[in-house]
C-alpha cells in the first residue's frame, strides 16, 4: 500500500508512506526527498515514532533520500503479541525494509534506543550501513539515570495525556517545551506489552555489551550528539564514544534527551555537517 500525503511536499519529492508486509510484521515506512540521492535512515527510540523526526526532514530531505520507519509495535506498524521485540531482531526488520526499498547502502542515525537499533543493525548488515549517527543514546547501563516507576499498567492501558506527558517528561530539559500532540496520540496507539517489552530487550542488549565496544572494531564514521542536559542518561558518558576510533562527539547546551524536538535546527545541522564530510 502506497500513500502520497496531503500538507507541504519536501523538495525533491512528495512524502511517501507505505507499510511493508514482512514475514513477521507490518512495518510502516516514510520516504521523502530525491529518491536517487545517498540514503539516510532514521530511527526513533521506544515510545515515539517516526513523527518524532519531523522537524527535521525538510532540511534532511534537501539532499538526501530521507527514510524513516516505524519500529514494529510503535506508530503505525503493526503490534503483535507473539513476535519478537529483541533489539537484534528490529535491526533486521529495518534492514529488511532498506532491502524491499532498493537501498543497497545507508547512513543511519538513531535517537535514544533508536540508536541501539542502529548499532545493531550495523553489527548484522556491515555491508548496508556506511555510517552511524547516535542521538543521546547510552553507551552503557552504568550511564543510565534511575527513573520513577512507570505509572502505567496492563489494566489501565491506554494513558491519557497527562500519564504520558509525566511518564515522558524526563526526556525534555527545555524550559516551555511542550509535546506535539500528535506524539501523545501516538504513544496511545502502542500496547502496553509492545512499549514494555521493547524496553526490556533495550536494557538486555546493553547489559550483554556496551555500544562502544561493539562499535570500536565495524570501521564505520561515527557522529555522536547528546543534550547536555539529559536527565535519563549522563551526558558525561557521552566522552565513552571516543574509544570508537575516529568518533566525533558533540553536546548541545540547555538541552535535554531529545535534541530532535528540542533543537531540530542544531540537531539537522550536525548530521548534514557530518554528511556533507
Amino acid at each position: 500500500m502506497t500513500v502520497h500525503e496531503d500538507g507541504p511536499r519536501v523538495l525533491g519529492g512528495p512524502t511517501e508512506s507505505r507499510t511493508l508486509r514482512l514475514d513477521d510484521g507490518d512495518l510502516h515506512v516514510r520516504q521523502d526527498g530525491p529518491r536517487d540521492a545517498p540514503a539516510l535512515l532514521l530511527i526513533h527510540g521506544s515510545a515515539s515514532s517516526l513523527r518524532s523526526w519531523d522537524a527535521l526532514v525538510p532540511p534532511l530531505a534537501e539532499t538526501y533520500h530521507v527514510i524513516r520507519i516505524d519500529l514494529l509495535g510503535h506508530g503505525r506498524s503493526g503490534k503483535p503479541d507473539d513476535r519478537s521485540y529483541a533489539t537484534e531482531d528490529q535491526a533486521r526488520r529495518a534492514g529488511e525494509a532498506l532491502d524491499r526499498l532498493g537501498i543497497e547502502r545507508a547512513t543511519v542515525a538513531g535517537h535514544s534506543s533508536g540508536g541501539v537499533v542502529a548499532t545493531a543493525l550495523a553489527e548484522q548488515r556491515p555491508g548496508l550501513v556506511d555510517a552511524l549517527v547516535l542521538i543521546n543514546t547510552g553507551p552503557s547501563l552504568e550511564a543510565f539515570i534511575p527513573q520513577e516507576p512507570l505509572p502505567l499498567s496492563p489494566d489501565r492501558w491506554a494513558p491519557d495525556d497527562e500519564q504520558i506527558r509525566r511518564f515522558g517528561g524526563t526526556g525534555f530539559s527545555r524550559p516551555g517545551f511542550e509535546v506535539p500532540q500528535v506524539l501523545l496520540d501516538e504513544v496511545r496507539l502502542m500496547t502496553f506489552h509492545s512499549l514494555t517489552t521493547t524496553m526490556r530487550e533495550t536494557t538486555e542488549y546493553l547489559r550483554r555489551r556496551a555500544l562502544p565496544d561493539r562499535l570500536a572494531g565495524l570501521g564505520k564514521p561515527l557522529l555522536v550528539v547528546f543534550g547536555a542536559d539529559d536527565r535519563r542518561w549522563r551526558s558525561s558518558s557521552a566522552a565513552e564514544y571516543r574509544a570508537v576510533p575516529g568518533a566525533r562527539v558533540e553536546l548541545l547546551p540547555g538541552i535535554g534527551h531529545t535534541p530532535i524536538l528540542e533543537d531540530p535546527p542544531g540537531t539537522a545541522a550536525l548530521l548534514l555537517d557530518f554528511l556533507e564530510r
